[in-house]
């Protein structure tokens, strides 16, 4: 038989069919494997078959057989990514809310390529991303881009920040002036996307919504160092609880929140038992109107023990709130 002009392009197009139209529930038959390179213009022979799946093997395709001999039937076994594991993308692609909506549908439909086209109706099925809260800045990637660059180049970076009004128009913070830090790291907290680095405006390190930025050059200027900064650190006390004095609580708790307090704090929170009911811990906390938020929702079950600042501070905003419902009165 003489060879098609695409011959060379056979191995490809057989990686590419077991890719996307097999997997342990649809294994191909050599003829469905012939009719589909024929649809691509490639001419194949059943042994020549046989040799070119052998060498996808040996390149380290998990090419796997099922039936008998006269019904041996092929698909991809192991795959980059299994299909629990693009389930666990999907679902994080669409959930986050620095990705906009129109991003979100065309990363979850590369991410849908990595499975079997079989695999990709179930992925498809999975997916909400309409009516969630997302970003409307289109340019997010580009920013995470170019961010990566000035932290990998350590050079200070220029950007415009903006946030909205009453409207819901966008209004740029500082009068439109340029912004100017030295990016140290990015941090995805809360479902969304901060610039960690220092802010010679304010004389310390600061966190900057991504989404949020705009035009962001990087400049000539070698970033600022900073020796000692802890990403993980600044995160557990910036982003857990905001801004803020920090100082060392002592905290009461119902047993009942060991998991709501070892999410908040990490594995390595150090628990004292107090009794059958109750532990205790110690730990620094930003005294900030999100931590008094976050302890005021577990109501008798959560308790500050000290020091007298904290606690002083907690009732002070528990009496403003309180001022507030008097005013509506």
């Amino acid at each position: 038989m003489p060879r098609s002009a695409n011959q060379k392009m056979k191995l490809l197009y057989l990686a590419d069919i077991l890719l996307r139209e097999s997997d342990e529930q649809h294994p191909l038959a050599l003829k469905d494997i012939t009719v589909m390179l024929e649809e691509r213009g490639i001419e194949a022979e059943r042994k020549s078959l046989y040799n070119d799946l052998e060498t996808l093997s040996i390149y380290g395709m998990d090419v796997c057989r099922v039936g008998g001999s006269n019904a041996t039937k092929y698909y991809l076994g192991e795959r980059d990514f299994q299909l629990a594991e693009l389930q666990l993308l999907v679902d994080a692609v669409a959930c986050s809310k620095f990705i906009t909506e129109k991003k979100s549908r065309e990363l979850i439909k590369k991410i849908e390529m990595l499975a079997s086209r079989h695999q990709e109706s179930s992925l498809n099925r999975t997916v909400i991303v309409a009516n969630r809260v997302k970003a409307i800045n289109e340019k997010i990637y580009y920013n995470i881009q170019t961010l990566h660059d000035a932290i990998a180049k350590k050079v200070k970076i220029s950007f415009l920040y903006f946030g909205y009004d009453m409207n819901k128009k966008k209004v740029y913070r500082s009068d439109g002036a340029r912004y100017e830090m030295s990016p140290y790291t990015l941090a995805w907290e809360d479902e969304n996307y901060y610039c960690v680095g220092w802010y010679e405006k304010y004389g310390k390190v600061s966190s900057f919504r991504v989404d949020r930025m705009e035009d962001i050059q990087l400049t000539d200027a070698p970033a600022q160092k900073h020796v000692g900064f802890n990403v993980t650190e600044y995160s557990r006390k910036v982003f857990g609880m905001f801004t803020g004095e920090v100082v060392k609580a002592d905290l009461k708790f119902d047993k009942s929140l060991i998991s709501v307090v070892m999410d908040k704090f990490g594995q390595n929170v150090s628990i004292k038992k107090l009794d059958g009911d109750n532990f205790h811990i110690t730990v620094d906390v930003n005294v900030s109107p999100t931590f008094f938020g976050w302890m005021f929702q577990f109501g008798k079950k959560a308790r500050i023990l000290g020091p007298d600042s904290l606690k002083q501070a907690y009732k002070a905003q528990i009496d403003e709130a309180a001022s507030v419902l008097e005013e509506n009165k």
